[in-house]
């Protein structure tokens, strides 16, 4: 059987938007993520559904992007009706605790509700939501490359726990 090919990283999250400048002006001038690719089609090309579109695509620094499709009609996505809204979420790093409060200090600036920072022992996060309401979280990385291998060794386990102690017991067969 041949290895499984490595995953190299993310190339790009994608979610539903309201509107597409609305989106742009939050991403590009407030966060700093230039736009950098819009694709417009009538057509979706790997369903062949007819639903006009535009695919808009915001640059990370390692190359990663984050996407929205705006479909021209003026709606978000609905939050999961089953989960809390702080659990579905995108986090994205900055690379300092300066940089951290920086964009902390920017987002408030321009009326953006932030909450944090929240030291979580092994980053550091400040959270917000941007206009379609999807949850965001910048985060800088805290913890020594020891705690990291430590959490690495422990992860198994640690999800082995939760798994035994959450799972619901088969019925008796008869």
């Amino acid at each position: 059987m041949p290895a499984i090919p490595p995953i190299l990283g993310l190339h790009h999250f994608a979610w539903r938007c309201r509107n597409a400048e609305e989106t742009r002006h939050f991403y590009e001038d407030l966060l700093g993520l230039p736009l950098v690719h819009v694709i417009r089609l009538d057509r979706v090309p790997s369903t062949g559904e007819h639903c006009p579109y535009v695919h808009l695509f915001f640059e990370m620094a390692d190359g990663s992007n984050i996407a929205f499709f705006d479909l021209g009609d003026n709606i978000a996505a609905l939050p999961s009706p089953n989960t809390p809204p702080w659990v579905n979420h995108i986090a994205l790093r900055l690379a300092t605790l300066d940089e951290l409060e920086h964009m902390k200090r920017r987002l408030a600036e321009h009326g953006v509700d932030v909450l944090g920072t929240t030291d979580h022992h092994f980053v550091q996060s400040i959270y917000f939501f941007d206009p379609n309401g999807i949850r965001l979280e910048l985060t800088v990385p805290t913890a020594p490359e020891e705690q990291l291998a430590g959490y690495r060794t422990n992860a198994r386990s640690t999800l082995d726990a939760w798994t035994k102690e959450t799972s619901t017991p088969e019925p008796a067969r008869a």
